[in-house]
C-alpha cells in the first residue's frame, strides 16, 4: 500500500476557494477561520474582500490571495492590470488571473502573449506570484498546449485548469497535459471538481503542486482519520458542488 504524504504535505497543496458570488461577510470570514484552523496553503477570496482576509492571515502562514479577470477572463487589459494593483495593495501574494478566453479560441497568440506578460510583470514588480487559469473546458489540446508555452515564455508561477464556474473542471487528461508541456520551473493548479481526498492525491502523483477546493474541511479531515490524527473539527459535511 502506499504511503500517504504528511499532513502539512497536503494541508499547503489547497487553497481554500472563496469566490462564490453568494457568500456573505460573515461566511467569508469562516472560510478564513477555517483556513486558519487547517493550515492550508492559501484562501482564494473574493477580490473586495481580499483586504479583510490578508488582515485575518496576518502572523500566519496562510497566504491571502485573489482572482483577476474572473471568471470570464474578457475585461480588458487595462482593467485587469487596475485589479492586479488593487489586489496588490490590499495584501494578496498570489494572483490567479484568467485568461482572455475569446482572444484564446481565436487563436489572436499575440494579443493573449501580450496581456500575460504585462499580467505577469506587474504582479511580479508587487512581490506577489501569479497563476493563469486557461478553462480548459471551452479549449482543444493545442490551444492548451500553447497556452502553457506562453506562460513559460512570460515567467507565470503556475497554469491553472478552471475557474470552476465552466461546465467542467479539472480532468487527469489536462493536468497530465499541463505538466507535460511546461517547464519545472512552471507550477501546475487544479481547479474544479476535486472534492475527495483520493482525487487529491491522485493529482498530486502527477504533479499538481496547488488545489483550489470548497471541500477542505471533510478532505483534510479524512486525511488525518487514515493518518491516525485527532480530528481538528468532528463530523464535517461535504459543502455542495456548485461552483468553485
Amino acid at each position: 500500500m502506499t504511503q500517504l504524504p504528511g499532513y502539512e504535505a497536503v494541508a499547503k497543496m489547497i487553497d481554500h476557494s472563496l469566490l462564490n458570488p453568494t457568500l456573505a461577510d460573515r461566511e467569508l470570514e469562516e472560510g478564513c477561520e477555517l483556513a486558519l484552523r487547517y493550515n492550508v496553503a492559501s484562501i482564494c477570496i473574493v477580490p473586495y474582500y481580499l483586504a479583510r482576509g490578508a488582515h485575518l492571515l496576518a502572523g500566519s502562514t496562510v497566504l491571502a490571495t485573489s482572482t483577476i479577470g474572473f471568471p470570464h477572463g474578457v475585461h480588458t487589459t487595462a482593467v485587469k492590470l487596475a485589479e492586479i494593483d488593487q489586489a496588490l495593495k490590499d495584501g494578496g501574494v498570489e494572483l490567479d488571473a484568467v485568461v482572455n478566453i475569446s482572444k484564446v479560441r481565436s487563436r489572436d497568440w499575440d494579443y493573449v502573449s501580450g496581456e500575460l506578460e504585462a499580467l505577469a510583470r506587474a504582479t511580479h514588480a508587487g512581490g506577489a506570484k501569479i497563476k493563469v487559469i486557461f478553462e480548459n473546458a471551452y479549449l482543444d489540446d493545442a490551444a492548451k498546449i500553447r497556452l502553457c508555452e506562453i506562460c513559460a515564455e512570460v515567467g507565470a508561477d503556475w497554469v491553472k485548469t478552471s475557474t470552476g464556474y465552466a461546465p467542467g473542471g479539472a480532468t487527469m487528461a489536462d493536468l497530465e497535459l499541463m505538466r507535460r508541456h511546461s517547464p519545472p520551473q512552471v507550477q501546475v493548479k487544479a481547479a474544479g471538481g476535486v472534492h475527495d481526498l483520493d482525487t487529491l492525491l491522485a493529482i498530486r502523483a502527477v504533479g499538481v503542486s496547488r488545489v483550489g477546493m470548497r471541500s477542505t474541511a471533510p478532505v483534510l479531515e479524512d486525511l488525518r482519520k487514515r493518518l491516525g490524527l485527532e480530528p481538528i473539527t468532528p463530523a464535517v459535511a461535504a459543502p455542495a458542488a456548485s461552483g468553485y
